[in-house]
């Protein structure tokens, strides 16, 4: 149940501002307001921990992609290298090829 007393801190406040002690209807109000501050909380810490839920999952994913990224450029110089050592294997063959040649060019 709501508490029916006005916060002594939101009274000074609102006193303070308005330079005068408050009258019955403000007070009234103030405790309306305050009432509804309080209502409201639980719904709004449920939004806070869903915020974080969602801002954990994103940084996961975020984790998550960058380690693919990171397997995807090691996948990437692996065959590269791969192809690199392929080439190699090609000129050692047109190497050879040439040596043949040029042995029956020269008979």
């Amino acid at each position: 149940m709501a508490d029916q007393t006005l916060s002594p801190a939101l009274r000074q406040t609102a006193e303070q501002y308005l330079g005068r002690p408050l009258e019955a209807q403000e007070e009234q109000q103030l405790l309306l307001l305050q009432q509804n501050i309080q209502s409201q909380q639980p719904a709004l810490s449920g939004a806070v921990q869903q915020a974080r839920q969602q801002q954990n999952t994103l940084a996961m994913a975020a984790a998550n992609q960058g380690v693919m990224q990171i397997y995807s450029l090691n996948t990437m110089a692996g065959a590269a290298a791969t192809e690199k050592v392929a080439q190699g294997g090609i000129a050692d063959n047109l190497t050879s090829l040439l040596t043949v040649l040029q042995s029956f060019i020269n008979r």
